[in-house]
C-alpha cells in the first residue's frame, strides 16, 4: 500500500513540475544513462541553468 502511494505522489509530483516548467532532472538521468550511457550526465546546476536558459532565450516564448 505506501508502495502505491509513493508512485502515485511520484506522479502528482512529476505532473505538476511539468505543468509548472520545472525541469525534471531525475527524468533526464534516466535518459542519459539509457540512451547515451557513454556521456557524463551535467550536474543538477547545469542542467538547472540549461533548461532555464533554452526557456528563456527564444523570442516569442514570453509574455513580457
Amino acid at each position: 500500500m505506501t508502495e502505491t502511494l509513493v508512485v502515485r505522489l511520484s506522479s502528482i509530483a512529476r505532473a505538476m513540475r511539468a505543468m509548472l516548467g520545472a525541469p525534471d532532472y531525475e527524468r533526464y538521468l534516466e535518459h542519459v544513462r539509457d540512451i547515451h550511457p557513454e556521456c557524463n550526465p551535467m550536474s543538477i546546476d547545469q542542467f538547472v541553468r540549461d533548461r532555464m536558459h533554452d526557456r528563456y532565450s527564444r523570442p516569442g516564448n514570453r509574455c513580457c
